[in-house]
């Protein structure tokens, strides 16, 4: 009998989905077939067919075993007296019928919520009523919208939860700061961005020196002092419940969907200057050596002395008698301490061999109807990385706290490449000479010395990027495997519970080992089939990992599986925020581009895969693709070591780095994809001899791993430059001719023509 394997649907835009198997082995490939009677996020019951040329599984469907109630957002359309809905996100793949008494006060072309009401057969589409009706598509704020119901964001609070923080109090009472240190003399102060709104971290520092007489080490004692959210959110109370939901804030262009209610989050567990606050501090020595000897966690009542920013700070410690230090003249010498602190924690680090690749980073600053105005990228700065050592000793230190006390809890962790992935960035060293490569079992000192030999050569953006894609992603576990980034033997998340829920766990743990006490997690709900398919599923990568290491399998314990449990859902909702305020960014700037269709732009590529090269402006710092049709009249092979595209007949290689000149030629709002044709590309003669690309700044991309389709949307509005296809040689030798005659008849020059590659 033939294995029936259970997992969730993951439709894709093209017409086919996957099945994402509860096991953790590979996907298993549905033709559009397949996915007539089934729709994204279903899960199912699949069994396996046959396997394609490159050993890829493709499967049926045998059983839909759960069909989640979420909503699907969309575009109303009316075609021939039929009404229905074209889901935003083409992963769904079908239009939803709406009966004629469904459509409610909707209008056509508004953005609706549908509820499906039946679902879809194999002979038929799925039907549904609209539930919600959100707008005009270009209503200012609409892409947030969409995208909080798109990804299941939870964005209002419960009533339970509101009627709770009603009843907290306005600021802190006599009886809040019993059994806490006082602190409100030393002068901590917060650091932070110009349009922070809340205030989770202040740090201060001074000279210390640690044992006496000859055993006397000379260093800084550091306070890194954290609001103390869990002295208001209490375990099981609808804040919490509320709050674990959510898991994290969702940060988006000019709005944040918090974790915590406002009163809570600028309120009373900001660390607003001039007012009495609760907080837990992790009171560290430092030697000048960067290295921690010493330190101890308590909770205490502070006074934030000053409220800076990243810009403020920098400018004090680049000049301490310029016009910003006399405006802070008390405060500065504390700061200085804050700057020699920082450089001792960065020579250890250095010392520690972690890996630090300099990334590019951008903000959207839009105008107040929501349109954009520029992109601009997020310069880092002293005060930054100041800020950010601070933050990753206290973390260290609540880590080796929480594991010393043999005390469950969340760790961040970070583990290294995957074999499979370790095999392709060794390949990939080899193909490009470097001369220099990784071992079997790689520590992170061997990834920060590629990155800084390689730092000055032309190539250095490709090299890092490759290095920075073989890693894993950072999750939240109870089973510590330390962070292979940062090369930590543990670590976990203290410094920001007001957005994060995994650090409010994390203060809990601390006050429960203090009072010499243990946290439990509340109790689950009564199990059913969800709980049990995520202890199965637990049980199996655990038995999987066991496997690999010749281990015995070790059955995990009901707390043990609970702590597990809520660090797949933090990390769950971690990717899921991360995605929402992708999404929302990719719809702004394909507005943005859209008004600037036809125009022509410098740019970097930032991957090169077997369907095209992803480029980003330089300018603009927007990313778009380069459909391998476009680069001209020959057969480029992708070649995976390189991670290039080559031309079979000139050699003409694309890589990330490679400088180009393209043209806007489409942009699909709805699909959130704008293509570029490529209108020159910079060769010069590479240092092995052949013909290569000059290499520039990079930026970090998500690339389709299924070939690019640019179809538009059903009842989308579009842009006259979206309704020709690009012209032929011989077809464009014509037109400007044509033009030429018309200009010199008229004597004026008409506007460049917007042009866009065909389908």
């Amino acid at each position: 009998m033939l294995e029936e394997i259970e997992g969730v649907v993951q439709g894709h835009r093209d017409g086919h989905g996957y099945v994402v198997r509860d096991d953790g082995e590979s996907d298993i490939y549905l033709p559009p077939n397949e996915m007539r009677a089934v729709i994204h996020k279903d899960r199912v019951k699949a069994r396996i067919i046959r396997f394609d040329r490159k050993g890829r599984p493709e499967g049926r469907v045998l059983e839909i075993m759960e069909r989640p109630i979420h909503p699907i957002i969309g575009r109303l359309l009316q075609e021939n007296s039929i009404w229905l809905v074209a889901p935003e996100d083409k992963r769904y793949g079908q239009d939803v019928l709406i009966p004629k008494g469904a459509t409610g006060s909707a209008k056509p072309g508004q953005v609706v919520v549908v509820e499906l009401v039946e679902p879809p057969a194999l002979f038929g589409q799925p039907v549904g009523r609209i539930k919600e009706v959100l707008g005009e598509i270009d209503d200012p704020g609409m892409e947030i919208e969409i995208a909080v119901r798109k990804y299941s964001v939870p964005h209002e609070f419960s009533e339970a939860c509101i009627a709770q923080s009603r009843g907290l109090p306005d600021k802190v009472r006599p009886q809040d700061k019993k059994y806490r240190v006082d602190l409100t003399d030393v002068p901590l102060v917060t650091i932070d961005g110009e349009d922070a709104r809340d205030f989770d971290d202040a740090v201060y520092c001074e000279p210390a020196t640690q044992g006496r007489g000859k055993q006397a080490v000379q260093g800084w004692r550091l306070l890194v002092a954290i609001a103390d959210v869990s002295h208001y959110v209490e375990t099981g109370t609808p804040i919490d419940v509320d709050a674990y939901e959510r898991a994290t804030s969702v940060y988006f262009p000019r709005r944040v969907i918090p974790m915590l209610p406002e009163k809570l989050s600028n309120g009373l567990c900001s660390l607003n200057p001039d007012v009495e606050r609760l907080c837990m501090v992790c009171d560290m020595f430092v030697s000048h050596e960067g290295e921690v000897s010493a330190y101890q966690f308590y909770p205490a009542v502070m006074h934030s002395h000053a409220r800076f920013t990243y810009t403020e700070v920098a400018a004090i410690l680049a000049n301490t008698h310029g016009p910003e230090a006399q405006r802070r003249q008390p405060l500065v010498e504390h700061l200085i301490d804050l700057s020699d602190v920082y450089r001792a924690l960065l020579s250890a680090r250095s010392r520690r061999g972690a890996v630090d690749f300099e990334t590019t980073e951008t903000q959207i600053l839009c105008d107040e109807t929501g349109r954009i105005e520029k992109i601009v990228p997020r310069t880092r700065n002293e005060a930054h990385r100041l800020i950010e050592e601070a933050m990753l000793a206290a973390n260290v230190c609540s880590a080796e706290f929480i594991g010393q006390s043999k005390h469950a809890g969340l760790f961040r962790v970070h583990e290294g490449p995957t074999p499979e992935k370790n095999e392709l960035l060794r390949n990939y060293l080899k193909a490009i000479g470097l001369g220099m490569t990784i071992g079997d079992d790689p520590k992170p000192g061997e990834f920060q010395a590629i990155a800084v030999a390689t730092r000055e050569r032309p190539d250095a953006q490709q090299i890092h990027t490759m290095l920075l894609r073989s890693m894993q992603q950072a999750i939240y576990s109870p089973h510590n495997s330390g962070h292979f980034g940062l090369a930590y033997d543990a670590y976990t998340h203290f410094t920001s519970p007001i957005r994060r829920y995994p650090d409010l766990l994390v203060h809990r743990v601390i006050k429960a080992i203090l009072a010499k006490k243990s946290y439990h997690l509340p109790a689950l709900p009564t199990p059913g089939e969800a709980h049990a398919r995520l202890s199965k599923r637990l049980e199996k990568s655990e038995a999987a990992k066991a496997k690999h290491s010749g281990d015995t399998p070790k059955k995990m314990s009901a707390e043990l599986l609970a702590w597990q449990a809520a660090g797949l859902h933090c990390s769950a909702n971690e990717r899921r925020a991360d995605e929402a305020s992708r999404d929302v960014e990719a719809w702004l700037k394909c507005k943005y581009m859209r008004e600037h269709l036809g125009e022509e732009f410098a740019g970097v590529v930032t991957a090169a895969t077997s369907f095209g090269i992803f480029v980003t402006l330089d300018a603009m710092y927007v990313e778009g693709l380069v459909h391998i049709t476009e680069l001209g009249g020959e057969y480029y092979r992708f070649d995976e070591a390189r991670q290039e595209l080559r031309g079979e007949r000139t050699g003409i290689r694309y890589a990330i780095g490679t400088r180009v000149q393209v043209q806007v030629s489409r942009v699909d709002l709805d699909g959130r994809r704008i293509d570029f044709r490529l209108v020159r590309g910079d060769e010069v003669l590479g240092s092995r001899g052949f013909k290569d690309k000059a290499v520039g700044k990079s930026g970090g991309f998500d690339a389709e791993t299924a070939p690019h389709k640019t179809s538009a949307k059903r009842g989308a509005k579009t842009p006259k430059a979206q309704t020709k296809a690009l012209p032929t040689p011989i077809q464009a030798l014509k037109q400007a001719v044509k033009k030429a005659a018309a200009q010199n008849k008229n004597g004026k020059t008409s506007k460049g023509r917007k042009s866009r590659r065909a389908n």
